[in-house]
């Protein structure tokens, strides 16, 4: 395991102090493999077709969203006035297939207690959600996937909201589900999950929701989870203290796996 919190002693922030490069670090996971990056890019993906030329992406191709600070830490034991070292971004709305989804809003922010707001985590395998957040959120996905014909089956743990392959044709981006789009700092700034990332293949002929409820009262009202983050590059900027994404690289015709070591050109 390697500590990548936003801590002196993190892993990110000595590396950079032992070399001499940029406080930034990305990381890269797909369901089989992936890698992460410290320092600055460019970030080279071979294309999965062909001869196609690879795929790179900058400082100039990344979407960027602020990293916000919680002032309290999230840790199981910590010193009183100790901000987290975890990494929290700050939502603003979401939509189901572009329609705004009706959330109570002071949830989607860090309370003087720490409490709130929307945290990146690798550790928690799929989205979670505080669980009001979740039964509006789920209600305008299970009401799109009706106007789409996508027949719903029988429930799988964890997972509640499940689907047949039947009338659900396949795309690039996965299956063809309901769009669902975390808004950001602004409605030009939008992490879009599509059914590569929300839809968890449970055999062949069975895909669920992958987010789960988190009750009443979490201490983060969103959790972005691993599943979630897979084949999107993502870049801590610590020294700017932002966040730096990409689309799903499938868009791309390529993915995480892929990742070139040896140029990014």
């Amino acid at each position: 395991m390697a500590g990548l919190g936003r801590t002196k002693i993190s892993l990110p922030t000595q590396l950079a102090s032992a070399f001499s490069f940029d406080r930034k670090f990305a990381f890269c996971f797909s369901s089989s493999n992936g890698v992460v990056i410290f320092g600055d890019g460019p970030y080279g993906f071979a294309a999965n077709v062909g001869s196609a030329p690879n795929v790179v992406y900058d400082s100039k191709s990344l979407t960027y969203t602020p990293l916000l600070i919680n002032p309290v830490s999230t840790a199981s034991a910590f010193s009183q006035g100790e901000p987290s070292a975890e990494y929290f971004i700050g939502v603003k709305a979401i939509k189901i297939d572009e329609k705004v989804v009706s959330v109570n809003t002071s949830l989607l922010s860090i309370d003087s207690n720490g409490v709130g707001g929307t945290k990146i985590s690798t550790v928690d395998p799929y989205t979670v959600l505080e669980a009001s957040i979740y039964k509006v959120v789920t209600e305008a996905f299970v009401k799109a996937s009706i106007a789409r014909n996508i027949t719903r089956v029988d429930s799988t743990p964890p997972f509640e909201f499940c689907y047949s392959f039947d009338n659900l044709p396949g795309t690039p981006l996965g299956a063809a589900v309901p769009t669902i789009e975390l808004v950001l700092q602004n409605e030009n700034v939008v992490w879009e999950m599509f059914g590569a990332n929300s839809m968890v293949n449970i055999n062949d002929e069975v895909l669920c929701l992958g987010i789960v409820n988190g009750g009443e009262n979490p201490r983060s009202s969103i959790v972005i989870g691993g599943y979630q983050l897979e084949n999107h590059l993502v870049q801590f900027d610590l020294a700017a203290s932002r966040l730096g994404f990409s689309s799903s690289l499938f868009a791309r015709k390529t993915d995480c796996f892929r990742f070139n070591f040896t140029s990014t050109a």
